[in-house]
């Protein structure tokens, strides 16, 4: 077992949340000269998701961090433009992601393990797989559906033989996805769409999980071993196994009960800068793991879209607000022709009514709406103050 050195350095609760906050992109200005891929780079991945109310979670991760960037400006960053070499690929990270595609090499030993799994949820019938890369090799890039089918009946998991086959191939990486038409996958081989050099790099297990290891680490600032690991869906045992070389260095933070590691270059500037005051996806890595988001904000997380109606509490896409810092309550939004609806209202006290209603006509304007309405405030008596600065801003 690999003996850890003693930490160095102890963290108040306060800091520590701070060096997460500028770790995300949230603390500090923001870096609109490297844009939407400056945001991937830093986060390392941003989920992908088919909800889309405002906008799909993909695009509100950089507008959360920079701001009304374009819908268009968002897609021509992650996906591969015409035959300019891809920025990035698609990939299972701590869930469906958009990667930075400098990291295809550190994910083999995922792409490893896919191909030496017994067994699948899917049934693969005989020649399917060959014949969907030699249409591809002879073709171009083409959805499921011009491959032959993505769907046997509508129900979602019924997938046709052809789209089992082409999402087995993109987890082995001899596939990848390069753009997305109506949402709709388009896949090509791997060894057009990737560049060369990164194609060819095989690194060991070890050296992969030594580089997640150590991107989590700095995409978070400071975690705990579940945090990190949480971050890239790794096991604790794989962490544990390379923290010690990852360049992460061990903390302490005063109120967490386990023991933490920190990326020492965010030790070494004291965190501080303007606070962005926005609505957060459900999906943005800022509160992926849900206990380390009550450790750091004391902010219960839970996407109720999964839940049945009658036993949500806070709404179908609950996002929460983050304002100086904290999270300061929730907004589960819909928009109604060129309004912005508020379904449901969820506010941290009086304190929180301004920042609430500027997150509101912040998130109007990006996808826009000129006009916010409120349906349910959960306190009643912040109804009347809501509205109010609503109108202000609105005038």
């Amino acid at each position: 077992m690999t003996t850890l050195p003693r930490p160095t350095t102890e963290l108040s609760a306060d800091e520590a949340r701070r060096i997460a906050l500028r770790a995300q992109g949230l603390l500090g200005a923001p870096d609109r000269r490297a844009g939407v891929r400056g945001v991937l780079r830093r986060l390392g991945a941003v989920q992908l998701d088919t909800i889309s109310v405002l906008a799909r979670s993909h695009e509100l991760i950089p507008y959360a961090r920079l701001g009304a960037v374009g819908r268009r400006t968002v897609e021509e960053a992650y996906w591969k433009q015409g035959d300019q070499p891809a920025h990035t690929f698609e990939y299972w990270s701590h869930a469906a992601c958009v990667l930075p595609v400098e990291e295809w090499p550190h994910f083999a030993f995922r792409r490893r393990a896919y191909r030496a799994r017994p067994h699948w949820n899917h049934e693969l019938p005989d020649g399917v797989y060959d014949q969907v890369i030699k249409q591809l090799r002879t073709e171009g890039p083409l959805t499921a559906t011009e491959l032959g089918g993505a769907k046997r009946t509508s129900e979602w998991w019924d997938w046709s033989g052809t789209k089992v086959a082409v999402e087995r191939a993109l987890m082995y990486g001899e596939v990848v996805c390069v753009e997305r038409r109506g949402w709709k996958r388009v896949y090509d081989l791997a060894e057009r769409a990737v560049p060369a050099g990164l194609l060819a790099e095989e690194p060991s297990d070890e050296e992969c999980l030594r580089r997640l290891v150590g991107l989590a680490g700095r995409a978070l600032g400071v975690g705990t071993r579940a945090d990190i690991a949480d971050y890239h869906r790794l096991k604790g045992e794989q962490v544990d196994a390379v923290i010690a070389d990852s360049g992460l260095v061990p903390v302490t933070v005063a109120g967490w009960s386990k023991p933490a590691w920190a990326d020492p270059e965010a030790l070494a500037t004291p965190p501080r800068g303007r606070h962005r005051t926005t609505l957060l996806s459900p999906f943005d890595s800022l509160v992926w793991e849900r206990a380390r988001t009550e450790r750091i904000f004391g902010f219960t997380h839970r996407l109720e879209a999964y839940v049945p109606k009658p036993k949500r509490i806070h709404g179908y896409f609950a996002m929460p607000v983050l304002a100086g810092g904290r999270l300061v309550g929730r907004v589960d939004p819909a928009r109604e022709g060129r309004t912005l609806v508020a379904k449901q209202v969820t506010l941290d006290g009086r304190s929180a009514v301004p920042q609430v209603a500027g997150a509101l006509v912040e998130a109007a304007g990006w996808v826009d709406c000129t006009d916010v309405r409120v349906e349910r405030v959960d306190a009643p008596e912040l109804r009347e103050p809501l509205m109010a600065e609503l109108a202000r801003l609105l005038a």
